[in-house]
């Protein structure tokens, strides 16, 4: 019961920045922002965790995989070491050195496998959409911190206006459907993950 919990107001003074309406409106405006700020950080701070771990999961595949699109000049350097042993062993022997194996020649250019190619564009892809999401819901959440401020000076009218500017703010740049949009971020860039873990597999 708003009038046992207001004093009520003097006459003529109704809309005067101490009134009881502007006192009520404070303490309604706070209640409600505690619910939404809640529902928001629950949600964002879930995203944060799982952005950052499937991002630490990601990275290590990539670095396996980032290493197949250059020469391996460790496997290079042994075939010419096989060839050289082979070639003593032939003088040695004193048979043909044309029976050694030819090493692959270091100026033939590189070429990697297309399948490489597409894992580690799917995976780069599905990386930098997992850092993306949890950029912005870093921001989310600092814009929240900063939306949830207390005032401590000013009327409660002065209180009600700041918190309503806060409030337009809000809808305007529209938080919370970007914080609906995370999600989608969040599954594609899972769903591009196990498209290239399916690619690496088959090719195996």
């Amino acid at each position: 019961d708003y009038e046992a919990k207001y004093a009520p107001d003097p006459i003529n003074e109704e809309t005067a920045p101490n009134a009881r309406v502007w006192r009520m409106c404070a303490d309604e405006f706070a209640i409600f922002d505690a619910d939404l700020s809640e529902d928001n950080r629950d949600t964002v701070d879930v995203l944060l965790v799982f952005a950052g771990l499937f991002s630490a999961v990601v990275t290590s595949f990539l670095v396996l995989v980032s290493a197949q699109l250059q020469p391996d000049y460790t496997q290079l350097s042994s075939s010419i070491m096989y060839e050289l042993l082979v070639v003593q062993r032939a003088i040695g022997n004193g048979s043909s050195v044309d029976l050694a194996p030819v090493s692959p020649s270091p100026a033939i250019p590189f070429v990697p496998s297309q399948s490489y190619i597409w894992v580690n564009g799917l995976w780069y892809i599905s990386l930098s959409l997992s850092l993306i999401t949890a950029l912005i819901a870093s921001l989310v959440k600092q814009w929240m911190h900063q939306y949830m401020a207390t005032v401590s000076s000013g009327t409660p009218r002065d209180r009600c206006m700041i918190r309503q500017y806060r409030y337009d703010g809000y809808e305007k740049w529209g938080v919370s459907y970007i914080i609906g949009t995370l999600p989608i971020f969040l599954h594609l860039s899972l769903g591009l993950f196990f498209v290239g873990l399916t690619v690496y597999l088959i090719q195996l």
